[in-house]
């Protein structure tokens, strides 16, 4: 479809049989001839005869008015599709029993002497300040929300501050903690939330300009979630306009490390905020690499769960069987206590599994099989030294590397558009409104062109692409039962694991692994069976904790 004849043929017949007749604007509804047919066949690779052709004209014109009664009905965005993506291959078995996370330990942490040092602490190291009473969740809360005001306005990663109701779950958790009522590891931390997310008395604008001035009534599941473990919402964090890229209303978000340069994105406001240690954590999503890409350039730790782990209620739709939500940090460790909080059912979102979350730290990796994506990390990119050096630290933690191929039932990139029909359908009064007009970025490689062009899917190839998807979701399946393997590791770009993944609905914890040319942090992915993040963070996590890479920091 990149080809100029192809996109002229698109016009032709979306004009046609969209109901948008642009030759002539007068008579919308002016009837599909057998011609008209011919050239929109075209669009999808097929041609009929004649008579084939004048056999269809009756069903074609009859689709016409369905189209134009289904377009009144009101459909707003958390509306999703009676279909549900069910991620779970041929005979899985979702784990049971009880869930099993270790409680922080003491280590005898004792507050520094100059507060900035608390700017760079993890979730853990916070809460135990908190939990032995060494500082406020006040004071805590304080001090992170002047360097969110500090650093905002070179970073431009928060859309809203949520200064009135931080100070108040601040004081809260510290009522809470005087009377005995701990409630975990999270108790008075402060955050931050893509603003994707809901929040009641808040504008979510979904980084867009439709929707800048949006605000919906309901709070979203995850931040209920986490206000229900004491932790403490500080802001709003900037979002690529509707969940692409890092540049919004407000301009492009920064890399702390490189503040000429953006912070990729979705999560672009999240990942850059933590990576400047203006928040000890943030919540991203992910559809296609929204948490993955800005952990990467920003080099924080990014878990993103199994689709089907995390409520997606409150949370903007942009593809009903990819989104997926999930805690932006500063090590693994704190992924685990923070997913810890915000996983499982809550009876809103249908597409949620009841399945156990265990976790523990591993210090060695000693006789454990891990898989590598051979070519991938065979192949040419930019990053490969770091990521060879990846290999010899698990190397020397014990591991046994096996080499794997991922499976090549179909190219992940030959049935992406998926994301773009189901997106199209999110945003389709958007589109039809004109309203599209109106956000930021206008390029070809954007969300307006690419909503117009998916309207021009057939709904047979979308159909037959999620087919598709299941073969790929068995082949994964079988690949890993083959192997015996719970854990392997990939580049984060290369081979084209990523766009598999979160087309499978598989999770992966991404920590950072070195530096690129460009003096920007370059990451690893550690990928996982369904519901199996407790062993790809504890082994992320052992890898993390032989390397010093998350202990590096910009310096704000």
């Amino acid at each position: 479809m990149k080809k100029t004849t192809t996109r002229l043929l698109l016009a032709y017949a979306g004009s046609f049989l969209l109901g948008a007749f642009v030759m002539a604007p007068d008579d919308p509804q002016k009837p599909i001839t057998s011609e008209m047919a011919d050239v929109a066949s075209r669009v999808f690779g097929l041609t009929f005869t004649p008579a084939e052709r004048d056999s269809m004209l009756d069903n074609l014109n009859d689709f016409r008015p369905d189209y134009e009664a289904l377009r009144k009905v009101d459909l707003p965005n958390d509306v999703a599709p009676a279909l549900y993506f069910n991620p779970l291959p041929t005979g899985f078995k979702l784990p049971t029993g009880a869930s099993a996370i270790p409680a922080p330990a003491s280590t005898g942490l004792k507050r520094p002497a100059q507060l900035n040092d608390l700017a760079f602490y993890t979730v853990a190291q916070l809460g135990e300040l908190i939990r032995t009473k060494q500082i406020s969740s006040v004071e805590l809360t304080r001090f992170f929300l002047d360097r969110l005001h500090k650093h905002d306005a070179t970073l431009h990663c928060v859309i809203t501050f949520t200064d009135s109701l931080a100070m108040q779950q601040a004081r809260q958790a510290d009522t809470d903690l005087k009377a005995g009522n701990y409630r975990g590891p999270l108790h008075g931390i402060p955050y931050g939330a893509k603003d994707l997310l809901t929040k009641r008395g808040y504008k979510t604008t979904w980084g867009s300009v439709p929707y800048k001035n949006q605000t919906l009534t309901d709070d979203a599941t995850v931040i209920r979630k986490l206000e229900a473990a004491g932790a403490v919402l500080c802001a709003k964090m900037s979002v690529g306009e509707l969940a692409w890229g890092d540049v919004w209303f407000g301009g492009m978000t920064r890399n702390p490390w490189k503040p000429e340069t953006g912070s990729s994105g979705s999560s672009a406001g999240s990942a850059s905020a933590v990576s400047a240690g203006l928040l000890p954590f943030a919540i991203g999503t992910e559809t296609l690499g929204s948490i993955v890409s800005p952990s990467t350039v920003c080099g924080t730790t990014g878990l993103r769960p199994t689709f089907g782990r995390v409520s997606r209620h409150g949370a903007m739709a942009l593809s009903w069987s990819m989104d997926k939500i999930g805690p932006i940090t500063r090590s693994v460790n704190d992924c685990a206590l923070v997913f810890n909080a915000i996983h499982g059912p809550d009876g809103l979102d249908l597409t949620v599994m009841a399945a156990p979350f265990r976790y523990a730290l591993k210090t060695s990796l000693k006789g454990m099989r891990i898989g590598y994506v051979k070519k991938a990390f065979e192949s040419n990119y930019p990053t490969r030294s770091n990521d060879s050096l990846t290999l010899q630290s698990l190397r020397s933690l014990g591991a046994e590397l096996v080499p794997i191929d991922l499976p090549t039932t179909i190219s992940s990139g030959r049935i992406g558009f998926i994301l773009g029909v189901e997106a199209a359908a999110s945003f389709d009064e958007l589109t039809r409104s004109g309203r599209d007009d109106e956000m930021v970025r206008q390029i070809k490689n954007a969300w307006p062109n690419e909503f117009r062009s998916s309207r021009f899917v057939p709904a047979v190839e979308y159909v037959q692409a999620n087919r598709a998807r299941t073969r790929l979701i068995n082949d994964m399946a079988a690949l890993l039962k083959k192997e015996r393997l719970t854990v392997y590791i990939s580049p984060t770009y290369a081979g084209g694991n990523l766009t598999l993944t979160n087309l499978t609905g598989h999770p992966c914890v991404v920590v950072p692994n070195g530096f690129n040319a460009q003096k920007t942090p370059s990451s690893i992915t550690f990928m996982g069976q369904l519901f199996a993040e407790g062993d790809v963070l504890a082994v992320a996590g052992a890898y993390q904790q032989a390397t010093e890479w998350h202990r590096k920091h910009p310096s704000m």
